[in-house]
């Protein structure tokens, strides 16, 4: 997702989402997020709740390159898949967790830090889990 801070500084959050339990396992906050912070994030995962079977990413550029696919083979096992640009229907549980993040955090608030905002949005995912 993406958002900004109130003094127009450009926000990134990277959701993690179980998309059969429907749980929020982690959301990572950032100004800009790459391949190494997905990785990182999926690192603490695995080392957590163990190794999925399946990875499922949206097209965006964190998740293309060799870093990610590298992790889900070697590190995970995981068989990686990827959503079809423009079909956002292909990913509902994603989309629709999300919306509910933008609608219950985002825009009821106006962040004046990064600081301010890593703590209410990861306290969102502690929350709904």
């Amino acid at each position: 997702m993406a958002d900004q801070l109130a003094d127009g500084t450009r926000l990134r959050a990277l959701t993690i989402v179980d998309v059969f339990s429907r749980e929020a396992l982690a959301i990572e906050v950032g100004k800009r997020l790459c391949a190494d912070d997905v990785v990182s994030a999926l690192k603490l995962l695995v080392a957590s709740r163990g190794a999925p079977r399946f990875l499922f990413a949206d097209n965006g550029s964190e998740f293309s390159g060799r870093l990610l696919d590298m992790c889900g083979r070697t590190t995970t096992k995981a068989q990686i898949d990827s959503s079809r640009p423009g079909k956002p229907t292909a990913s509902s549980v994603i989309e629709t967790f999300d919306g509910s993040c933008r609608d219950e955090c985002l825009n009821l608030h106006w962040f004046e830090s990064l600081a301010e905002a890593k703590c209410e949005i990861e306290g969102l995912a502690a929350g709904l889990r």
